[in-house]
């Protein structure tokens, strides 16, 4: 799965890129009610433009990509300084209140993400195959604190088997997220030219069991 990711970085086939800021996040960041300053988790970010439209909304983001290509091409976008280092086995650049570790999502530990309070996943759930989604939705909740809120944008497309990205049911995004997640649906688009049909959630994570 890297590989093919890596492939289509190289290629430039990253149709799935959006070139300006996704209307639900617009829409719906507002009602989750996160504190302005609060930190933001970007799993698998790419170089989503969403992550300007957070910073802008007075947001630090911390966004995870493997691909060094889509890092380096979200900074080149502005003509702003960059810094450079390294942590714990992740190439860090941060430019202004964003930063970018490049690397596997799956090897980031509690201890780096200590600040979050939020997190925006827009494309990364689909970007992964069936058997890999558990293991993600786990993560996730193992890296935000209790009442931690947050954004998913899901995908079903006909061809089930097709992707990525991938076709995810809303019956296991519930599934998935469940255990560890307040889940609330927030709407259901159309389908676009391509059949896909994107799916808004806003999820809570669960405090410990009193």
């Amino acid at each position: 799965m890297t590989e093919q990711w890596l492939k289509r970085w190289r290629e430039g086939r990253i149709g799935f890129h959006r070139a300006t800021a996704h209307p639900a996040l617009e829409r719906y960041w507002p009602t989750l009610n996160v504190p302005r300053a609060a930190k933001v988790l970007v799993p698998l970010c790419g170089k989503s433009v969403d992550m300007r439209w957070l910073a802008d909304a007075g947001h630090p983001v911390l966004g995870v990509e493997f691909a060094p290509q889509a890092i380096e091409q979200f900074v080149a976008e502005r003509r702003h300084e960059v810094l450079r280092y390294h942590q714990a086995g992740f190439d860090i650049v941060r430019q202004g209140s964003i930063e970018l570790w490049q690397g596997d999502f799956f090897h980031l530990h509690i201890r780096q993400v200590a600040e979050i309070e939020a997190f925006y996943d827009r494309a990364s759930l689909i970007a992964l195959p069936k058997p890999t989604r558990q293991r993600y939705a786990f993560h996730l909740a193992q890296l935000v604190p209790p009442g931690a809120r947050g954004l998913l944008v899901s995908l079903t497309r006909g061809d089930e088997k097709a992707g990525p990205p991938y076709s995810v049911s809303n019956n296991e995004v519930e599934q998935l997220f469940s255990p560890n997640f307040r889940l609330t649906f927030l709407e259901q688009s159309p389908p676009d030219e391509r059949g896909f049909i994107e799916s808004v959630w806003a999820l809570e994570r669960r405090g410990p069991l009193s």
